[in-house]
Formats: C-alpha cells, structure tokens, sequence
C-alpha cells in the first residue's frame, strides 16, 4: 500500500468518525436534559467545528479553511464563556424554578 492510499482512507475514517460525534452532539443539544449538559454539547459541537475545517484542509489542500477553523473556535469559545455566565447568574438555572 502507498502512502497516498493509507492516508485517504485515514481521512476518510476521519470524517465518518466525525459526523457521528456531530450527530451525538446535536442529540444532546436537543435532549438535555439541563442547561449546562446543553452548553457543554455545544462547545464540543464547536470544537468538531474546528476539527472539521481540518479535515477541509487535508481533503482539499486549501488553506483557506485554516482561518475559517480559527474563526469557529473564537466564536465557540464566546458563546461558551457566555452561557456559562448566564447560567451562573442564575437566569435559567433550572433547579430554581421547579
């Protein structure tokens, strides 16, 4: 086997690996069942963001998705930093209101 054909399929392993972590993580949005469980599905939907805009740059050889990469863990890092101090401030802390 050449080199070309053991990291094609690597890739491939790659991605079919990460769209089932996407799909867990999306359930888990949708499902909860509390509002941290949901923010921290979302920062891991964010972190496979990123790692899919990798995975772009090793099928396309574009480097182009590197800072399309860069521009997701910035905005994910955000709204995971803000979530968490809504929570925190009690806004939709869901013990309090049952």
């Amino acid at each position: 086997m050449t080199v070309a054909i053991v990291q094609t399929a690597g890739a491939a392993i790659a991605a079919v690996l990460l769209l089932a972590a996407m799909i867990c993580a999306g359930i888990r949005i949708v499902r909860g069942p509390t509002a941290p469980d949901r923010v921290v599905a979302l920062d891991m939907l964010g972190t496979l963001g990123v790692a899919g805009a990798g995975m772009a740059v090793i099928a396309s050889g574009a480097t182009a998705f590197i800072d399309i990469a860069l521009g997701v863990a910035l905005v994910s890092f955000l709204t995971a930093t803000a979530f968490a101090a809504f929570i925190e401030r009690g806004s939709i802390n869901e013990e309090e209101e049952q």
